[in-house]
């Protein structure tokens, strides 16, 4: 059973691959997950596909994960509003007259500043960043693949890096279990100089930015200027505050919910509640702005809204599929084994690279950066305690390894809410991302057999 548990991920990747439908390939991968579960505690094979009903049942019933469905959903009706009202357009506008946005470069880097500095969560931070940028990248003829790719490259990288969030207090409750010499905190904060790959990442969206050259299937991308948001061009530009204002609140409404949810903790909040929240206030402050300014009726606002969930409503389902075949893969036990091919008897050089890739491998396949850190972090730690490994390094190759995994995979909820915020077909975010990904990812692995060969 240990070599069939990676046999979901393969058929999702492989469909994904040969028929270029991932709602399709999710299913089939949960499908086949099911079956070996059924395989595996002798209930009847007939049952797989209730199994599988059962399986997205308990997906939806989980409280976190209706948070994010529910989210998704609602960032399609705050679309919509921010959309159709003309914000977006006047926002747009005004950039461009006032010289802040007049070319490429600065539009990239407006982008980019704003993923960074929305550091509290990562689908906050693709969201604000994505929905800023869309009408400055549609202007200038920039496609929504790169949007995608500067908004989730820098995202997940900077969370991973500025450690006040909710990514720090997952990482320090895995890391309090076990007896390092040296504080959890301490270890953690220690872990930024290692983190290469998500170092090298910002590197390279930076130089994309700066050099306005892009590369691999992203070229054609820029050609093509595919779009899931045609209505940008034809809306007629109002004020600027009617996407200002629903935006600013859903970002500090996030940072005044986190500091709530955390008692006063920042890093202790949940993001999950957060951002949820946060949303919904922007919602309701968009819809109170678009009736109160005539702009539509209490009718009107509501149909615009639940429009809004339905164009969204393809990339929410592919959300549910990769968390419910998350949940299947972790109960057969895929990333455990992925992690087990690491071994105990390589070299000691090659310990640190290899958890890297291993982290990547588990991610790839399951979907799920937080995941991969579940399993391997109790599996470098006792490294750490058995063979004196420094704790920053194993810990930074682990973290960076599971964000890596996370940009290639197409099976990913991170990916799918990225392809959402920026308005990019989510086959074409992954390949237009793969190239850049990879590249960073193998110059990663180098820079830590160098490490290794030097510090241990």
């Amino acid at each position: 059973m240990d070599w069939l548990s990676i046999l979901p991920p393969i058929i999702a990747i492989s469909v994904v691959i040969w028929k270029k439908e991932v709602i399709l390939a999710l299913l089939l991968s949960i499908l086949s997950a099911e079956f070996l579960l059924t395989l595996n505690t002798g209930s009847v094979v007939l049952l797989t596909p209730i199994n599988t009903a059962e399986r997205i049942v308990s997906t939806v019933g989980d409280e976190g994960n209706a948070r994010i469905l529910i989210f998704s959903l609602l960032v399609g009706a705050l679309l919509a509003f921010i959309r159709d009202s003309g914000g977006v357009a006047a926002l747009v506008n005004r950039l461009i007259s006032s010289g802040i946005a007049k070319t490429k470069k600065r539009v990239g880097s407006i982008t980019m500043f704003t993923g960074v500095a929305v550091f509290i969560e990562s689908n906050l931070s693709v969201l604000t960043a994505g929905i800023l940028a869309r009408g400055l990248f549609d202007r200038f003829k920039m496609s929504r693949a790169r949007l995608a790719y500067v908004i989730d490259s820098t995202s997940a990288p900077v969370c991973i890096l500025i450690l006040l969030n909710g990514w720090g207090a997952y990482i320090l409750a895995l890391l309090s279990t076990y007896d390092l010499q040296q504080n959890p905190l301490e270890i953690l904060w220690s872990t930024l100089p290692y983190n290469i790959y998500a170092w090298l990442t910002l590197v390279v969206v930076g130089y994309t930015i700066a050099s306005d050259k892009v590369h691999g299937p992203m070229a054609q991308a820029e050609i093509d200027l595919e779009s899931t948001d045609s209505k940008l061009e034809v809306t007629q530009a109002s004020k600027a505050r009617y996407m200002l204002v629903p935006m600013l609140v859903m970002v500090f409404g996030m940072l005044g919910f986190m500091l709530w949810t955390g008692n006063g903790d920042l890093s202790s909040g949940s993001g999950s509640k957060s951002v949820l929240y946060a949303t919904f206030l922007a919602c309701i402050v968009a819809y109170v702005m678009l009736v109160m300014g005539k702009k539509t009726d209490h009718q009107g606002a509501f149909k615009m809204g639940f429009k809004g969930m339905g164009e969204l409503l393809p990339l929410v389902t592919i959300v549910l599929l990769s968390i419910t075949l998350g949940a299947s893969l972790k109960e057969l036990g895929t990333g455990v084994f992925v992690a087990g091919l690491v071994g105990n008897y390589l070299s000691i050089y090659l310990i640190v690279p290899m958890l890297f890739i291993a982290g990547g491998i588990i991610s790839f396949t399951t979907g799920t950066s937080w995941g991969t850190f579940a399993i391997l972090i109790p599996i470098g730690m006792p490294l750490v305690q058995s063979l004196g490994l420094p704790p920053e390094l194993v810990l930074a190759a682990i973290l960076g390894g599971g964000i890596f995994g996370d940009h290639c995979s197409p099976i990913s909820d991170t990916t799918a809410i990225s392809s959402l915020a920026a308005g990019c077909d989510l086959l074409t975010h992954v390949k237009t991302q793969l190239p850049y990904a990879l590249v960073v990812g193998g110059a990663t692995i180098v820079a830590y057999i160098a490490i290794s060969l030097v510090v241990l």
